[in-house]
C-alpha cells in the first residue's frame, strides 16, 4: 500500500489553494459578499477565500461537489458547512456511519469524517452559485493535487452533474467519449482499470431537496452503496 502523505504536504497545498486568484470574476465576488455579509451573519468574520477539501487524509472515498456556497463555505471556510446542502449532507453522512456527529456549522465544530474526504470542482463561491467552464478548468490543478494526496482512494462520489463530468474529464483516457457514461443519481461505472470507481448523485441542493427530487432515503442509498463497495 502507498504510504499516506504527511501533514506537510497537506499544509503546503492549502496554503496555494488558499492564496489562489487565478480567476477575477470568482475573487471579486467571494470577496464582495465577504465585506457585504448576509444579515443574519454580521458578527461573522467571513472566509472570503477559496476552500481547502476537507475530511480524513487516509480516505478510500473521495466526494466531490459544485463550488463554496456564498454564506456557506465561502463564510465559514469548510466545504458544505453553513448551509442547508451542508446540513443534509452531513447529516446523512453522520446516519450512515461516516461522520462523528451530524452538525455542521463551522470550521471548528469537532466535526470528524471517516474514510471519507470532500472537495468540490470549483473553490469559490460563484454568482448564482454557476462557475464558468473556464473557471472549473482553472480550479482543476488543486482537485488533482488532492486526488494524488489521497493515495488511497477506491472510489469517487459525484455530487451532481458538473461534478461527474469533471471527474470523468480528469480520469478518462485522452480521446474517449463521455457518453458511455450517462450521468443519473445512483449510477455506478468503473473506469479503466487501476482508477476509482464513479457513482453518481444528484446534488444535494435546496432546489432537489425541497421539490423532492432528491430525498433523504434517495441520498441514503448513495451512501449505503459506496460503503459496500469500499
Amino acid at each position: 500500500m502507498t504510504a499516506p502523505k504527511t501533514t506537510l504536504d497537506w499544509e503546503i497545498h492549502n496554503h496555494t489553494l488558499t492564496a489562489c486568484r487565478d480567476c477575477e470574476r470568482l475573487v471579486a465576488w467571494r470577496e464582495q459578499v465577504a465585506r457585504e455579509k448576509r444579515r443574519a451573519y454580521l458578527d461573522w468574520d467571513y472566509w472570503g477565500k477559496p476552500i481547502p477539501g476537507f475530511g480524513d487524509t487516509r480516505a478510500r472515498l473521495l466526494v466531490v461537489g459544485l463550488a463554496p456556497g456564498a454564506h456557506g463555505s465561502n463564510r465559514t471556510g469548510r466545504m458544505f458547512t453553513g448551509d442547508a446542502s451542508g446540513e443534509f449532507l452531513y447529516t446523512t453522512l453522520h446516519r450512515e456511519g461516516f461522520a462523528n456527529q451530524p452538525a455542521s456549522t463551522h470550521r471548528n465544530d469537532g466535526l470528524r469524517l471517516k474514510n471519507v474526504f470532500i472537495t468540490a470542482v470549483c473553490r469559490c463561491a460563484p454568482p448564482g452559485n454557476k462557475p464558468a467552464p473556464q473557471e472549473i478548468k482553472n480550479c482543476r490543478k488543486y482537485l488533482l493535487a488532492e486526488i494524488a494526496l489521497l493515495n488511497q482512494v477506491q472510489g469517487i462520489v459525484a455530487l451532481g452533474k458538473i461534478a461527474f463530468d469533471e471527474v470523468l474529464d480528469i480520469f478518462l483516457p485522452a480521446g474517449e467519449s463521455k457518453s458511455a457514461f450517462p450521468f443519473s443519481h445512483g449510477a455506478f461505472f468503473s473506469l479503466p482499470a487501476g482508477l476509482p470507481w464513479l457513482l453518481a448523485s444528484y446534488h444535494p441542493s435546496r432546489q432537489n431537496t425541497q421539490t423532492g427530487r432528491l430525498t433523504a432515503t434517495m441520498f441514503d442509498a448513495i451512501w449505503q452503496a459506496a460503503a459496500r463497495k469500499l
